[in-house]
């Protein structure tokens, strides 16, 4: 998915997962949307529905969905479920990623 770099940079300011610590079994994940959905189901999402969660979608603004996932075999089988979910293909990228891209942007910005 192709997102505005400004678009970016103003959500991920608006701190999507607040005070939250991480933790190293849980991964932080944003996913963008090919389109914006305006009617989400309820959030949190929580995967499976049963037990201890997998995947959990937390907050969505625009084509920006942000969630969490623990390291487990399962999890891949849950994540693939997140587009007919959200309603819209998605791109997922670990929220490690989305810092190192937001610093490049700011570094061209000068920020």
């Amino acid at each position: 998915m192709i997102c505005d770099g400004r678009e970016l940079l103003k959500v991920v300011a608006e701190e999507p997962f607040g005070k939250e610590l991480s933790r190293p079994e849980i991964v932080r994940f944003m996913s963008v949307l090919s389109k914006p959905q305006h009617k989400l189901p309820e959030l949190p999402i929580i995967l499976p529905a049963d037990g201890e969660w997998l995947v959990r979608i937390i907050a969505s603004k625009g084509a920006f969905v942000f969630g969490a996932y623990r390291r487990h075999m399962k999890t891949i089988g849950y994540l693939g479920q997140m587009d007919k979910i959200l309603g819209a293909p998605a791109t997922t990228r670990n929220w490690n990623t989305v810092a190192a891209i937001v610093k490049a942007l700011q570094s061209k910005q000068g920020v």
